[in-house]
């Protein structure tokens, strides 16, 4: 595992420019420190299999920033933030929205901690709670997830945390027909997105579901 900072901005930098961002060098310079932040404690806690910083870059930062295209109102909330994706690389892209990051795993929250401080992000919210008891003062026109279960489950959880109009938007890989066939899927709530992520190979696509 190679930590040069001088490659990973390179890559980083093609990437954005890929996805048509121009974000201020800042920006930039925060996403590489989250980067090599995760990339240091995933040594000693397992908290992403992707081991390579090179490959973190597009898996991780470039796949996150896909979808803000997509995002909608003021408060995002990342649905089992993990590792803090895709919210953290969001919320430094976005420093006018306020990002709430929520995981019940202790372990990943207490990194998820870290790097909010260590980044001085003032815009993000790192809550320890299962998404099925958590109920905030404020509900949500956003909400992220990278899939952490299946899509019914998902806006079933969603229902409860979004105001109206509001969207879930959840990151696949192949396009899943068998769980877009869910009778609680109807076809005017759902949109399905192709998304192109710069290095990575084979598909990638985000899971609409308007919520009116």
């Amino acid at each position: 595992m190679g930590l040069d900072p001088g490659a990973l901005r390179d890559r980083l930098d093609a990437g954005l420019a890929c996805l048509g961002f121009d974000p201020e060098l800042a920006q930039r310079e925060r996403l590489i420190d989250y980067l090599m932040l995760l990339a240091r404690w995933n040594q000693a806690f397992n908290l992403t299999a992707v081991r390579d910083p090179h490959e973190m870059v597009a898996r991780h930062l470039l796949d996150s920033l896909s979808i803000a295209p997509y995002l909608s109102g003021d408060e995002v909330l990342d649905l089992g933030t993990g590792a803090g994706l895709p919210g953290l690389p969001l919320a430094i892209l976005d420093p006018r929205r306020y990002f709430v990051l929520l995981d019940s795993n202790g372990k990943k929250i207490r990194f998820v901690r870290q790097a909010v401080l260590t980044l001085g992000l003032d815009n993000c919210e790192p809550v320890q709670m299962r998404a099925d008891v958590y109920r905030p003062a404020k509900k949500f026109a956003t909400i992220v997830s990278r899939a952490m279960t299946s899509l019914a489950e998902l806006r079933a959880i969603a229902l409860a945390l979004t105001a109206r109009p509001a969207r879930l938007l959840v990151m696949k890989g192949r396009e899943p027909h068998e769980e877009l066939a869910d009778p609680s899927l109807t076809s005017n709530d759902v949109v399905v997105h192709p998304l192109q992520v710069p290095f990575v190979e084979g598909d990638r696509h985000l899971i609409e579901i308007r919520f009116h």
